[in-house]
């Protein structure tokens, strides 16, 4: 299994920053602070609910079909993680601003 970046830091939980990136093919790093992607912060069952959805064209009833839940379940699903993805960029851009 392919390792996955953590948001959370293991020890306080606060959110963690990339600090510098490298190239694999000529070993060029970029040295500094750097917010990671929103993606990065969800779960990996909600990314891939993201990514069905994106590969579904947002086609709630195929998904619903796929997944072999009802509509509203998964409609609840998608406005539960709605919910998460604002709360989460309503927290990163308050510590943009701090």
């Amino acid at each position: 299994m392919k390792a996955k970046i953590p948001g959370k830091c293991p020890s306080c939980e606060n959110t963690l920053l990339v600090t510098e990136l490298e190239c694999s093919a000529c070993d060029t790093r970029v040295n500094g602070k750097y917010s990671m992607p929103l993606f990065n912060y969800l779960l990996p069952d909600e990314q891939a609910f993201i990514l069905d959805f994106f590969k579904e064209s947002g086609k709630l009833n195929t998904m619903a079909k796929q997944h072999k839940v009802s509509y509203p379940t998964l409609r609840n699903k998608l406005d539960d993680l709605i919910n998460k993805v604002k709360a989460l960029e309503k927290a990163m851009n308050s510590d943009d601003e701090s």
